[in-house]
């Protein structure tokens, strides 16, 4: 997979447009969550792609501290349904730590998490934090690195 990190005005027309398809693909119609994705943030945050053979095939968007959270922010972390077997998620968490490291200076990093990847998250360093709550009807909770 390769990967690219852009900022909002550097993403191409057909970048924009498979960023917002797979995240729609995987957040509103495989997880059955009617939600406002295209959110008028996308254009502060840092965008690092993962392409297989000219497709986006995995997805972050970062910020820096003090935009979400205290600390620096990953979210909306996404993998095409079909391409989940090939590490693929392991490898864009991965290079957007790095990118937060390398763009806004911190390795401190909160993230919300859906609450059946937290050994995911907690493979790249993360800890759960507080109670888990609810975030467009689907369990989640805060963790930080």
């Amino acid at each position: 997979m390769n990967i690219s990190i852009k900022k909002f005005n550097e993403l191409s027309l057909n970048e924009l447009y498979q960023i917002l398809q797979l995240r729609s693909e995987v957040f509103v119609v495989e997880q059955d969550c009617v939600y406002q994705d295209i959110d008028e943030k996308d254009d502060k945050a840092l965008h690092v792609i993962g392409e297989v053979n000219g497709k986006i095939v995995a997805y972050t968007r970062c910020f820096d501290k003090g935009f979400y959270f205290e600390e620096a922010a990953i979210g909306r972390v996404v993998v095409k349904d079909n391409q989940r077997k090939y590490g693929y998620g392991h490898q864009i968490m991965k290079a957007s730590i790095k990118a937060i490291k390398d763009h806004f200076g911190t390795e401190n990093i909160k993230l919300s998490a859906q609450q059946y990847l937290i050994k995911f998250y907690e493979s790249h360093g993360f800890t759960s934090i507080g109670e888990g709550y609810l975030e467009d009807g689907i369990p989640h909770i805060a963790m930080v690195k």
